[in-house]
């Protein structure tokens, strides 16, 4: 046991230095099975097993759809729906990109394309209205993570697909945190806004001009604004999968980008499913590796041998939840939102159900921290996405301003969640119990 955990401990080390997260794992799972004796023949047959999965091509397809969403102009037009209702108070623009962030994530479940499809026209726009790049950027790459907490979430199929749970259950997990994350981000916003005193807010409308902008921008957004009703609406309502939701979504927004928007070329068509099928297949490689290596670890009893080390610290069931939370929150800071919930999955889960936790409530408590581990330094590679799109800002500069969105916004929210399982259970016992 003392080389598995030294072995993974490299593998964290090979992931600090740059090494791809699938490649580290993929040399420390070869590394495990020459060390213990297992034959290869055992855990690499199961990972194939896995991945050759109906269900798993949600994946796939909702990155797909993600990547053509960003090109189609449904993103600019969310905007401007969400801008013509708060966008004209002091405040109204940080606003406007938390709640276009959760909007974008109903429809692609992608952190990284709502920080490329949203951050790189709100950051410009809140620049030039007076806010500081590095708050703007801060908030973008907070509000980004709601794009995982929002049904549908790409990490939540994966997490899912590994503990195999429903995959409309834990998408309702995270529903009700992920609102009450949107919600708290924008009141901080709105405090810290009162702040800064060279906002530039524009000139209040009347009752007429301000229902005359909603109802235009509203027609503008209308296609956009069906695309959530249409992918949440038939999965919710049983008339297709998930998977054949993902499908519908690439479809819908290749034909509003084409034909109706006419926002998408044929060129960036192309360009956009050549980039999908690249991000797909590194997922694919990551997935079968931490497969591999959680079949491996499943074998060498780890997950029991896990629990038995925090039993040895604490019985108590909030103590268990409380050192999860913690390991859950490094793990993010190391590891991207899909590969941290495989392997939560897989080696945290049977923890949890030890002392009691429902999978769906684990899933929730999941994703949230992860999410969370996804913006927090050293890794961070949603938070350091965001400052490149920001115009490849020093970290100083919104590292400040995104801790206090998540200090003050998302940490909170993972606590209720973890110690409150209403909150991710509620609208699964609602709708599908």
């Amino acid at each position: 046991m003392i080389i598995v955990f030294s072995i993974l401990l490299v593998v964290v080390v090979m992931m600090l230095i740059g090494v791809p997260v699938a490649f580290a794992f993929g040399l420390g799972g070869f590394a495990i099975l020459f060390f213990s004796g297992i034959d290869p023949r055992f855990a690499m047959p199961a990972a194939f097993r896995s991945i050759e999965s109906y269900t798993l091509m949600a994946l796939p397809l909702f990155i797909l759809a993600g990547g053509l969403i960003s090109e189609s102009g449904i993103s600019q037009r969310l905007l401007n729906f969400t801008m013509s209702i708060v966008g004209r108070t002091k405040g109204g623009l940080g606003v406007v990109c938390v709640v276009t962030c959760t909007i974008f994530g109903a429809i692609s479940g992608s952190a990284s394309g709502a920080i490329a499809a949203i951050g790189s026209i709100m950051i410009p726009e809140m620049t030039k209205q007076g806010y500081p790049r590095g708050y703007a950027t801060g908030l973008v790459a907070t509000s980004s993570m709601l794009a995982l907490l929002i049904p549908p979430s790409i990490p939540m199929i994966a997490f899912a697909m590994t503990a195999q749970i429903s995959i409309l259950s834990a998408f309702l997990s995270t529903l009700i945190p992920g609102l009450l994350m949107m919600t708290s981000y924008s009141l901080i916003n709105l405090f810290m806004s009162r702040r800064m005193k060279n906002l530039i807010v524009a000139p209040k409308q009347s009752s007429k001009e301000k229902i005359n902008a909603i109802g235009r921008t509203t027609k503008q957004a209308t296609f956009a604004l069906l695309m959530p009703v249409l992918v949440l609406g038939g999965i919710y309502g049983g008339i297709f999968t998930p998977t054949e939701a993902a499908a519908i979504s690439a479809i819908y927004a290749v034909m509003v980008g084409l034909f109706i928007y006419r926002a998408m070329s044929l060129k960036t068509l192309f360009t956009t499913m050549k980039n999908a099928m690249i991000t797909s297949g590194a997922i694919m490689i990551l997935l079968f590796f931490i497969l591999m290596v959680s079949r491996i670890m499943v074998t060498l009893q780890v997950p029991q041998h896990l629990t038995e080390a925090m039993f040895s610290i604490t019985t108590n069931k909030w103590g268990v939840l409380l050192m999860l939370n913690i390991i859950l929150l490094l793990m993010g800071m190391l590891v991207d939102d899909v590969s941290g919930n495989i392997l939560s999955a897989a080696i945290l889960l049977p923890v949890a159900q030890s002392v009691g936790i429902d999978p769906i409530h684990f899933a929730a408590i999941s994703v949230t921290n992860l999410s969370l581990g996804n913006v927090t330094p050293p890794c961070a590679p949603m938070l350091y996405l965001a400052g490149m799109v920001g115009g490849n800002l020093p970290l100083n500069e919104y590292v400040k301003p995104a801790g206090v969105f998540m200090i003050f916004g998302a940490l909170p929210v993972i606590l209720m969640v973890t110690y409150v399982p209403s909150f991710a259970l509620c609208l699964v016992n609602l709708f599908l119990k």
